[in-house]
């Protein structure tokens, strides 16, 4: 993936056709060592590709994929459960509220 990073960045910089050297310098530039075959396997798979192409063709193929989130379900229980529950609420926050006034034994977080 940091191979993937500093070839799109190299690209953004202007670099069309970024070679091993190009992507090695960016990434010794933040202090990580290139791994020499995945760089190279990376340069043979992208080279002659636009990389805008291939972005865009992997976009397509992501919005085909199903992700889940069919949506929240409608509480169940209308305005009694809502009044039971707003009810329980206080209670809660007064004990959440001493039980933070024992841990911190006096101190704050920026004392």
């Amino acid at each position: 993936m940091k191979h993937l990073a500093a070839y799109l960045l190299a690209g953004l910089g202007g670099n069309t056709s970024p070679s091993a050297k190009d992507i090695k310098a960016i990434l010794e530039s933040v202090g990580i060592e290139a791994e020499t075959e995945r760089l190279n396997q990376l340069i043979s798979e992208l080279k002659g590709k636009d990389i805008n192409e291939l972005i865009a063709e992997g976009s397509s193929k992501l919005a085909s994929v199903p992700s889940g989130g069919a949506g929240g379900a409608a509480p169940a229980g209308g305005a009694a459960a809502g009044g039971a529950a707003a009810e329980a609420a206080p209670a809660e926050e007064k004990e959440e509220e001493k039980e933070e006034s024992d841990d911190d034994m006096g101190f704050g977080l920026f004392d």
